[in-house]
């Protein structure tokens, strides 16, 4: 190999560990995104569709544990709801990555995509627009966690990315779980998911179509932003990181829900505008809710002193 290929080949590898640590740092904050990001960056660059969900998922192993650890240092996680959400996924993952060399997942694009842009909108109101009775912290039906899982599970390997995008929105919009809770538990539970779905992609697939390289530079970037992701999650008030997480929601499931209800392509960019515009004024309501919060706080520990 030349220098200027190996050169080349270097910065290659750099820019995707760039982008697997932007992809994690969205992951972890916002319990989405990585896969998405990851697998529609190579798709981009030419990696076939199986290689490209097996490099990411590959890369997950390491980055869900990393990010799992990290989240339970924060204690963002509800243990209790793991098991029930993971043991499925992860069976859902591995069937996923077996079978999608011959079935496409692309067919229930449009189907997921109305459900998770309705779920977005719901979201995006409770968390910016709702006054009162914000999160009722209530048990959560395993006849509820399990079969999401399993669906969740199956799209994310199927698809390259789903794992977050389904789980978290829906967890979210039951309204049951704090933010921050459902971020670090789906996050903790994604290793599970990426552990099965890259058993199945190292069954299905051979060794040789696996690309080594490209897995080591997602991983490597997705690890060092797990920990910083988690501290934010923590940090961040469950209005904010709910409004966050309905806007990614309507962002990225907004093309694929247009062109499912009939939408001229013409007039996307304005509904994206419009999305945006939107978003923006509802982040304005979700901080103005989370200073007042905040003043009764301030307020005690002043007196205190």
């Amino acid at each position: 190999m030349s220098i200027e290929r190996l050169g080349t080949k270097m910065r290659s590898l750099i820019v995707l560990g760039i982008v697997g640590l932007i992809a994690q740092l969205v992951d972890g904050s916002l319990g989405m995104a990585y896969g998405v990001t990851s697998t529609t960056l190579l798709l981009t660059v030419g990696i076939a569709p199986a290689a490209a969900s097996a490099a990411v998922h590959l890369s997950e192993v390491g980055t869900t544990l990393a990010s799992g650890v990290s989240h339970w240092k924060f204690g963002n996680v509800d243990w209790g709801k793991i098991g029930w959400m993971a043991v499925p996924g992860g069976v859902g993952a591995f069937l996923g990555a077996v079978v999608l060399s011959s079935i496409s997942a692309e067919a229930a694009q449009p189907v997921v995509a109305i459900f998770l842009f309705c779920l977005g909108v719901y979201i995006l109101v409770r968390f910016s627009f709702k006054v009162s009775n914000l999160i009722t912290e209530k048990p959560i039906s395993r006849k509820f966690l399990s079969p999401l899982g399993l669906v969740a599970g199956f799209l994310d390997a199927a698809g390259g990315g789903g794992w977050g995008p389904i789980s978290t929105p829906t967890l979210l919009s039951s309204g049951r779980m704090q933010p921050r809770k459902v971020v670090g538990t789906v996050d903790t539970s994604e290793f599970v998911v990426a552990l099965c779905a890259s058993l199945g992609f190292l069954i299905s697939l051979s060794f040789a179509e696996i690309p080594l390289s490209i897995i080591a530079a997602l991983l490597i970037g997705g690890v060092i932003a797990a920990p910083l992701a988690a501290w934010l999650v923590r940090l961040l008030h469950p209005r904010v990181l709910g409004t966050a997480v309905a806007g990614v929601i309507l962002l990225t499931n907004a093309r694929t829900f247009l062109k499912a209800i009939g939408v001229d392509p013409s007039v996307n960019y304005f509904v994206y505008a419009a999305i945006v515009a939107i978003w923006l004024v509802a982040l304005y309501f979700a901080l103005s809710f989370a200073r007042r919060d905040l003043r009764p706080v301030i307020g005690t520990e002043a007196s205190a002193q």
